[in-house]
């Protein structure tokens, strides 16, 4: 029976070979998302052998944007936003001022019009959404000051580009119309309108229904039902806000995080869509490869150089200048600035509607894309320099909040993890008086261990900085009461290696993970299954005695 394998043969060629490029990268010690990049130019319609479908990608590519940004909404509250408005929303609109007159200034030498040469300005000015958040995620960042700072900048970006991808068509679609000026204002006051009704919609009504349907399907007992709520949630707010208030899926998606991220079950929501926002952040990348056609490196160096510079230097440039003018330090600087060199998603949407208007050459496309893909390769490599640059010189602020790094204290338990598990050992030590680290990546979770008198360090256990942070080095004991036994696998290695006398407890939940789990250096693993069977059983003993 024939069958149409379009949308199956690009997922699997999508992540089949970004999973080899991405290995091949990670063994060279580079970024993988030079890989995922390099293998959507493998699978793209400009090199030879299998060609994926471009436009199926895309809105692959859509979906993860929409599941990132809800992700980021459920750990970024309302009071975090309002914090750096400050900063984000003059900063964001003089930065989008500053690259769109440097793209203006080379379309007009390269013999473009004005119309088409302010078009590729204005897509040289928007940062991408996935790579961003990739980079401070990776750094454990985004709940930072620096963190805020560039997702409430990035926001702003978003929709001042909502606003041009709506005012385009009525500026460049009516010319030589007499109507035009008053079309012009017709939709700029059309565009506010919606952009407030959905603001409106989302904090009154939304803020109330969303909460109260996530916690009905949590008390049905089904967890299936549950994750499909919160992917039916996050995709269905996204699409509703693209198609009903004109607004980007990826501010649909963010402000939907945003409001159940003040539920109790914000953890939970973000645990369920992990995975599948991984898979398809990555086609996002492979997608952006498939769009590149090498070519033009040949055809056009000289103009692909002025443009990747615009973006990677001028914008940064003018990031850091207006940074530092609002009062904050280098280092936030430098942050806030290494994060926006780049650009994404919505700068291809602009070049599209830009080529459709018959307003940007076809010529500026290609440019745009050679910028996007050589920028987000070389994003990864200037954020990593630019963080050692910052220790080194001890302007960087301190990887958490002040308030969340209490006075260092000479415990010898180290626990990671402060869950449903986590709290009760972490109760029973703290009530018993002993001292106890604690490392958490949430900060509910961080604040009911600092509530219990542990002192808490905020970041992810995995890396070797934040182990050190914790005073592994001297510690007696790690205790390691996480439920994901890849990351605890990689936990009891690093301890180890950090102190070899640490006596090692671990969690587990098969008889895999036990046996992984020694093998890298556990002195114990505790497999929640065998103990509850074991208790069990002595209670049952104990009535037939």
């Amino acid at each position: 029976m024939p069958h149409d394998t379009t949308l199956i043969g690009t997922v699997v060629a999508g992540l089949g070979v970004a999973f080899l490029m991405g290995a091949l990268a990670h063994r060279l010690r580079i970024s993988p998302i030079a890989g995922y990049l390099l293998a959507g130019i493998i699978v793209g319609p400009f090199t030879p052998g299998f060609v994926a479908d471009t436009g199926l990608a895309m809105q692959l590519a859509e979906i993860g944007v929409i599941l990132l940004m809800f992700g980021v909404g459920l750990h970024f509250s309302l009071k975090d936003l309002l914090s750096v408005r400050k900063i984000a929303v003059p900063g964001a609109i003089l930065q989008i001022v500053v690259a769109t007159a440097l793209g203006m200034t080379l379309g007009l030498w390269l013999g473009w019009s004005i119309e088409g040469s302010a078009v590729f300005g204005l897509a040289l000015s928007v940062a991408s959404t996935v790579v961003l958040l990739r980079a401070l995620q990776a750094r454990d960042m985004v709940e930072t000051e620096k963190g805020r700072i560039a997702v409430g900048w990035l926001i702003v970006e978003d929709l001042v580009m909502v606003l041009a991808l709506v005012l385009l068509p009525a500026m460049f679609g009516s010319r030589g119309d007499e109507g035009g000026s008053a079309g012009l204002l017709q939709s700029a006051g059309i565009v506010l309108v919606k952009v407030v009704g959905f603001v409106a919609f989302m904090f009154v009504i939304a803020r109330r229904v969303l909460p109260w349907v996530l916690h009905w399907v949590a008390h049905s007992g089904s967890r299936e039902l549950f994750r499909l709520a919160v992917l039916a949630i996050a995709l269905g707010v996204a699409f509703g806000a693209a198609v009903i208030f004109d607004v980007s899926f990826a501010l649909g998606a963010f402000f939907a995080g945003m409001i159940l991220g003040e539920t109790q079950l914000s953890r939970r929501a973000a645990e369920e869509t992990l995975p599948l926002r991984d898979a398809f952040a990555v086609l996002f990348f492979v997608s952006v490869g498939m769009l590149f056609n090498p070519d033009v490196l040949i055809e056009q160096p000289g103009p692909v150089i002025a443009t990747v510079a615009i973006i990677v230097v001028g914008k940064s440039v003018a990031a850091f200048a207006l940074v530092r003018a609002f009062g904050h330090n280098s280092g936030t600087a430098l942050t806030v600035s290494v994060s926006l060199a780049q650009i994404g998603e919505f700068s291809f949407i602009l070049a599209g509607l830009g080529v459709g208007l018959k307003v940007l050459p076809e010529t500026g496309r290609d440019l745009i894309l050679a910028g996007s893909l050589l920028s987000i390769l070389c994003n990864p490599i200037l954020f990593t320099l630019v963080m050692k640059h910052v220790r080194k010189t001890q302007v960087e602020d301190a990887p958490a909040a002040e308030e969340d790094l209490p006075a260092p204290c000479n415990a010898g338990v180290v626990l990671i993890g402060y869950g449903r598990v986590g709290s009760h050992i972490g109760g029973l030590i703290c009530g018993r008086g002993e001292g106890l680290t604690v490392i958490e990546d949430q900060k509910d979770m961080a604040a009911a261990a600092r509530a219990a008198g542990a002192t808490v360090i905020i970041g992810d256990a995995t890396k070797e900085s934040v182990l050190r942070q914790a005073g592994l080095d001297t510690a007696s004991t790690l205790l390691i009461a996480i439920p994901e036994g890849v990351e605890a696998g990689a936990i009891v290695r690093r301890a180890r290696a950090i102190n070899p006398k640490l006596v090692i407890v671990a969690r587990a939940h098969s008889d895999e993970e036990v046996a992984d789990l020694v093998r890298r250096g556990a002195d114990h693993v505790v497999m929640a299954e065998r103990v509850t069977a074991a208790r069990m059983a002595e209670r049952a003993m104990l009535t037939l005695a």
